[in-house]
């Protein structure tokens, strides 16, 4: 018996989702094709120049706008920043440093801290 495989795709959301793009700000024969899994290592290992330039400055989605100010999504929602930025308005409000980005930064950083101590805490339970 033969095995007949099928190639595997995916949306184009769920590409720029694993390419950390923002999906409207892609070309459209991206946004309205699919992407199958070796046009997406393609992508990940060969990035074209349109791919280089939306990772390089924007707009970002949320997980990277979050990512690189080092606040949680959330926390991003609890600021009022619900739209995609650029790597320019990123740096601004890095300059800015509102009152809003330096408490959830000081709660991410609790929130690691507090990670850190459990897995410390499980690390030594499972020696025992």
């Amino acid at each position: 018996m033969k095995s007949h495989q099928t190639t595997q795709t995916m949306k184009p959301s769920t590409a720029a989702k694993k390419l950390g793009v923002y999906l409207p700000a892609t070309p459209a024969e991206f946004q309205e094709g699919v992407v199958s899994r070796a046009e997406l290592d393609e992508l990940q290992t060969d990035p074209p120049e349109w791919l280089r330039e939306l990772r390089r400055n924007g707009p970002h989605p949320r997980p990277v706008v979050a990512a690189r100010l080092g606040v949680s999504i959330a926390g991003l929602a609890r600021g009022g920043m619900t739209e995609p930025l650029t790597t320019e308005q990123i740096e601004a409000l890095r300059q800015e440093r509102p009152e809003w980005l330096e408490k959830e930064q000081a709660t991410q950083a609790e929130v690691r801290k507090e990670a850190a101590r459990l897995k410390e805490r499980k690390a030594q339970a499972e020696d025992s």
